[in-house]
C-alpha cells in the first residue's frame, strides 16, 4: 500500500515481507525456479521414484506424475510457481512429459545463471534460447517419423511409453491396448475429444481385469424395482425433461368443497401421467434416461409397460449416451418421434464392486466408451487413472499431429548436436561485420 506525503510516497509492507532488487532478485527468481525443477527430477525415467504427499487434511497421495506432485505441494514463490505453470501447460497441451518440461526449464535456468555471472545480459539469454528453441523445432520435424490412424502397434508403444515408470507399467501391455482402442472409438476424423472417454474406476480386482466397454456406464439405478433387470437391442429415450405433473407457472389457490373434486384432479394428474408414458411406448422406447425427476405414478406406468427407466442422469452422461447410442436429447416429451431414439444391443443393471450400475453397451462405431479401471487398493487404481490419462492424452496428441520421435533419448541427442553446431554458425554469424550479432554462443 503507498500514500502520498507531501513529495515523498509511504510504502507500508507486512513484517514477513522482503524486498530484493537487481542481481539478488534475479539470483533469488532462478534458485526458486531450481528448487521446483529438483524436487521433481527423481520421479524421472524408468527408474523414477514415487512420491507420497501428504497434505494438510491428512489426504495422501502417492505418485510420480509431474504435474500432480506440483500441484500438490503448497508454491507461494512468483518465479517458482511460473515453473509449476509449465508442467500445467504441458500437461494440458500434450498429456505427459510434465517432469522432463519442468528439468529442463530448471536446467536452462542453471545455465543461465553461469551466463549472467559472466556479465552477459539477460534480454540477450532469452533471444538465444528463442533462437535455439526455433531450430530444435526444424531438428525435431526433420527426424519426426509419420504416424498412420491404424497403426495400433505404434499408437500402443507410445501409449505404453507414456506409462514407463507409473504404477500401471506392469500391466501396460493391456492397458496401452485398451488406450488405442478407446482413442480410435471416440475419433472424428482428425477431431479427438478425450472427454468422450469416460473412466471408471473400481477399487477392487487386478489391474489385469481393466477393461473397455464400447458404450456408456452411468451410475444409476432402475428407478422402480418391478422394472426389468436387461433390456436386448433397446430403443432408447433421452429426456431433458421430468417426467411430472407440470405445476402453473403463476401461484393458484383452488378451494375443494367435495370428495369427488379432489379425486377428479388426483385422476387428472394421473390421466397426464399415463399420456406420457404412452407417448414413449408409442414411439418404442424400451429404455429411459430422464435427466431430471420420474413422478412415482410414472414409474409404475413405465415398470408396468416393461420399460427400464433412470432418473436424474448427469447432464455429462446424458451427452455421453446422445453420442454412444445416436439418439438425441427431447426437451418435450409431445415432441419425440422414432427419429430421436438411440439404441443400443443391450442394457442392463449390472453389479461392479458392490455398486449397481447401468451399462449400455453392444453400440455399433459407439462415439464414446468407458474405461473399467481396475485395482488392489484407493492409491492404486488412483495412480493407475493418472498414467491412462498422460497415455490418452499422447494418443490423441500423436494422431492429430499425425508424427512421433523415436524414443530411448534419441530426439535428446539428436538436439544436442544439432544445437552444438548451430551455436557454431551463430557464433561465425556475430563475428562476421554483414551480420552484427550480440548472440553469445552458449
Amino acid at each position: 500500500m503507498a500514500q502520498q506525503m507531501g513529495n515523498q510516497p509511504m510504502i507500508v509492507l507486512s513484517e514477513e515481507s522482503q524486498r530484493t532488487s537487481g542481481k539478488d532478485a534475479q539470483s533469488m527468481n532462478i534458485t526458486a525456479g531450481k528448487a521446483v525443477a529438483e524436487s521433481v527430477r527423481t520421479t524421472l525415467g524408468p527408474k523414477g521414484m514415487d512420491k507420497m504427499l501428504v497434505d494438510s487434511t491428512g489426504n495422501v497421495v502417492v505418485t510420480n506424475d509431474g504435474v500432480t506432485i506440483l500441484k500438490e505441494m503448497d508454491i507461494e514463490h512468483p518465479a517458482a510457481n511460473m515453473i509449476v505453470e509449465v508442467a500445467e501447460t504441458q500437461e494440458e497441451e500434450v498429456g505427459d512429459g510434465t517432469t522432463t518440461s519442468v528439468v529442463i526449464a530448471g536446467e536452462l535456468l542453471s545455465k543461465a545463471e553461469d551466463l549472467l555471472d559472466q556479465d552477459i545480459h539477460a534480454t540477450i539469454l532469452a533471444q538465444g534460447y528463442r533462437q535455439a528453441a526455433a531450430e530444435a523445432k526444424e531438428i525435431l520435424e526433420d527426424i519426426a517419423i509419420d504416424v498412420d490412424a491404424d497403426d495400433s502397434e505404434v499408437l500402443e508403444s507410445i501409449a505404453a511409453t507414456a506409462m514407463t515408470g507409473k504404477g500401471a507399467e506392469a500391466s501396460k501391455d493391456l492397458l496401452a491396448e485398451l488406450v488405442v482402442d478407446a482413442v480410435q472409438a471416440v475419433a472424428d476424423g482428425d477431431d479427438i475429444d478425450t472427454d468422450n472417454i469416460k473412466v471408471e474406476k473400481v477399487v477392487g480386482g487386478a489391474v489385469d481385469e481393466s477393461e473397455l466397454v464400447e458404450g456408456v456406464i452411468v451410475g444409476k439405478e432402475r428407478v422402480h424395482d418391478n422394472m426389468p433387470y436387461f433390456a436386448e437391442d433397446a430403443n432408447i429415450a433421452l429426456l431433458s425433461t421430468p417426467i411430472e405433473v407440470k405445476e402453473t407457472e403463476i401461484d393458484a389457490e383452488v378451494n375443494v368443497t367435495d370428495p369427488d373434486q379432489l379425486q377428479q384432479f388426483l385422476d387428472q394428474e394421473e390421466q397426464q401421467l399415463r399420456q406420457m408414458v404412452d407417448q414413449l411406448k408409442e414411439v418404442g422406447a424400451d429404455v429411459v434416461f430422464c435427466q431430471k425427476g420420474i413422478d412415482d405414478m410414472a414409474q409404475h406406468y413405465l415398470a408396468q409397460e416393461g420399460i427400464i427407466a433412470v432418473r436424474r442422469a448427469k447432464k455429462s452422461d446424458m451427452k455421453a449416451l446422445a453420442r454412444a447410442t445416436g439418439g438425441r436429447v427431447i426437451s418435450n416429451i409431445d415432441d419425440i418421434t422414432e427419429d430421436d431414439l438411440g439404441f443400443a444391443g443391450s442394457v442392463a443393471q449390472k453389479d461392479i464392486a458392490g455398486d449397481e450400475k447401468i451399462f449400455v453397451e453392444d453400440v455399433e462405431e459407439a462415439k464414446a466408451v468407458t474405461l473399467i479401471l481396475r485395482g488392489g487398493t484407493e492409491h492404486v487404481v488412483d495412480e493407475i487413472e493418472r498414467a491412462i490419462e498422460d497415455s490418452l492424452g499422447v494418443v490423441r496428441t500423436t494422431l492429430e499431429e499425425g508424427k512421433v520421435l523415436p524414443g530411448g533419448g534419441a530426439p535428446e541427442i539428436a538436439l544436442a548436436l544439432g544445437l552444438r553446431d548451430y551455436a557454431d554458425s551463430v557464433a561465425a554469424a556475430s563475428s562476421s561485420p554483414s551480420r552484427p550479432s550480440q548472440t553469445p554462443s552458449t
